[in-house]
């Protein structure tokens, strides 16, 4: 989906082997208005000073992957939907 929309993507991690720390996961929050969570088919969009670190975190108790920083939102989780949008937008 990422070639298809030319979308440059600026950093890149592995989940398993380069995880987000909390800290990590503080930052981009401050960097943000919104926060799109997606769990299984749905996703919500809450505002980043409401977002916390347990509403990031997937039933293993890691943060969802993936998660990326489009402009001033924070896509937590795969929602085709709220990325193809993201994207589309861009």
């Amino acid at each position: 989906m990422l070639d298809a929309t030319k979308a440059r993507v600026a950093t890149t991690r592995k989940a398993k082997s380069d995880p987000l720390s909390e800290k990590d996961v503080r930052g981009l929050l401050k960097e943000v208005d919104e926060v799109v969570i997606a769990k299984g088919k749905s996703a919500r969009t809450v505002p980043a000073r409401d977002a916390t670190l347990d509403d990031l975190r997937g039933p293993s108790g890691n943060f969802r992957a993936p998660i990326m920083r489009i402009g001033r939102r924070l896509l937590v989780g795969f929602h085709e939907e709220s990325l193809r949008k993201e994207l589309g937008a861009r």
